[in-house]
Protein backbone atom coordinates (compact mmCIF):
# COMPACT_ATOMS: atom_id res chain seq x y z
CA UNK A 1 0.00 0.00 0.00
CA UNK A 2 1.29 3.05 -0.81
CA UNK A 3 -0.09 6.95 0.43
CA UNK A 4 -0.77 9.29 -2.69
CA UNK A 5 1.55 12.11 -3.33
CA UNK A 6 0.47 15.21 -3.19
CA UNK A 7 2.22 17.30 -6.07
CA UNK A 8 1.76 19.75 -8.30
CA UNK A 9 1.20 17.24 -10.65
CA UNK A 10 -1.93 15.99 -9.41
CA UNK A 11 -5.20 16.35 -11.57
CA UNK A 12 -8.61 18.20 -10.13
CA UNK A 13 -10.13 14.62 -10.66
CA UNK A 14 -7.69 12.70 -8.57
CA UNK A 15 -8.01 15.52 -5.96
CA UNK A 16 -11.45 15.40 -5.20
CA UNK A 17 -11.52 11.70 -5.28
CA UNK A 18 -9.08 11.59 -2.15
CA UNK A 19 -11.34 14.53 -0.54
CA UNK A 20 -14.34 12.38 -0.59
CA UNK A 21 -12.39 9.01 0.32
CA UNK A 22 -10.55 11.39 3.37
CA UNK A 23 -14.61 12.52 4.75
CA UNK A 24 -15.80 8.58 3.84
CA UNK A 25 -12.65 7.69 6.34
CA UNK A 26 -13.01 10.71 8.93
CA UNK A 27 -16.43 9.39 9.46
CA UNK A 28 -15.72 5.60 9.78
CA UNK A 29 -13.14 6.82 12.54
CA UNK A 30 -15.23 9.03 14.20
CA UNK A 31 -17.53 6.41 14.63
CA UNK A 32 -14.73 4.08 16.10
CA UNK A 33 -13.29 6.40 18.40
CA UNK A 34 -15.92 6.04 21.17
CA UNK A 35 -15.03 3.36 23.41
CA UNK A 36 -18.26 1.82 24.02
CA UNK A 37 -18.49 1.57 19.96
CA UNK A 38 -15.12 0.26 20.08
CA UNK A 39 -16.62 -2.51 22.60
CA UNK A 40 -19.22 -3.21 20.38
CA UNK A 41 -17.78 -3.72 17.51
CA UNK A 42 -15.01 -6.18 19.50
CA UNK A 43 -17.78 -8.31 20.77
CA UNK A 44 -19.32 -8.43 16.81
CA UNK A 45 -15.88 -9.57 15.69
CA UNK A 46 -16.60 -13.28 16.73
CA UNK A 47 -19.73 -13.09 15.23
CA UNK A 48 -23.77 -11.67 15.43
CA UNK A 49 -24.85 -11.12 19.42
CA UNK A 50 -28.49 -9.75 20.10
CA UNK A 51 -29.04 -6.36 21.85
CA UNK A 52 -29.45 -7.88 25.22
CA UNK A 53 -26.17 -9.86 24.68
CA UNK A 54 -24.38 -7.03 23.99
CA UNK A 55 -25.93 -5.19 26.76
CA UNK A 56 -24.70 -8.06 29.01
CA UNK A 57 -21.41 -8.07 27.70
CA UNK A 58 -20.66 -4.45 28.31
CA UNK A 59 -22.79 -4.47 31.42
CA UNK A 60 -24.63 -1.38 30.19
CA UNK A 61 -27.91 -0.17 30.07
CA UNK A 62 -30.02 -0.73 27.11
CA UNK A 63 -30.95 2.98 25.87
CA UNK A 64 -27.01 3.08 26.13
CA UNK A 65 -26.12 0.49 24.28
CA UNK A 66 -29.02 0.89 20.85
CA UNK A 67 -27.57 4.65 20.99
CA UNK A 68 -24.08 3.29 20.24
CA UNK A 69 -25.77 0.72 17.50
CA UNK A 70 -27.58 3.40 16.18
CA UNK A 71 -24.27 5.53 15.38
CA UNK A 72 -22.41 1.92 14.17
CA UNK A 73 -25.43 1.25 11.55
CA UNK A 74 -26.02 4.94 10.49
CA UNK A 75 -22.07 4.97 9.48
CA UNK A 76 -22.95 1.77 7.55
CA UNK A 77 -20.54 -0.31 10.19
CA UNK A 78 -23.06 -2.53 11.29
CA UNK A 79 -26.36 -4.79 9.99
CA UNK A 80 -29.33 -5.45 12.42
CA UNK A 81 -31.76 -8.35 11.77
CA UNK A 82 -35.04 -9.05 13.68
CA UNK A 83 -36.10 -12.21 14.99
CA UNK A 84 -39.45 -11.75 16.91
CA UNK A 85 -38.62 -8.86 19.47
CA UNK A 86 -35.26 -9.74 19.57
CA UNK A 87 -32.51 -7.27 17.22
CA UNK A 88 -29.60 -9.17 16.57
CA UNK A 89 -26.69 -7.10 14.81
CA UNK A 90 -23.83 -8.20 13.09
CA UNK A 91 -20.25 -6.28 11.02
CA UNK A 92 -22.03 -5.14 7.80
CA UNK A 93 -17.97 -5.79 6.24
CA UNK A 94 -14.44 -6.50 6.91
CA UNK A 95 -13.67 -2.69 7.83
CA UNK A 96 -14.42 -2.77 11.40
CA UNK A 97 -12.74 -6.25 11.90
CA UNK A 98 -9.24 -4.73 10.25
CA UNK A 99 -9.13 -1.65 12.10
CA UNK A 100 -9.91 -3.43 15.66
CA UNK A 101 -6.98 -5.43 14.69
CA UNK A 102 -4.76 -2.15 13.86
CA UNK A 103 -5.85 -1.20 17.51
CA UNK A 104 -5.01 -4.41 19.08
CA UNK A 105 -1.58 -4.61 17.48
CA UNK A 106 -0.91 -0.87 18.77
CA UNK A 107 -2.37 -0.96 22.11
CA UNK A 108 -3.36 -4.35 23.29
CA UNK A 109 -0.77 -6.48 22.94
Amino acid sequence: MTLPVFDKGISDDEMERIVENATLASNFLKAVSHEGRLMILCHLVSGEKSVTELEDLLSARQAAVSQQLSRLRLEGLVIPRREGKAIYYRLADDRPKRILEMVYDLFCE
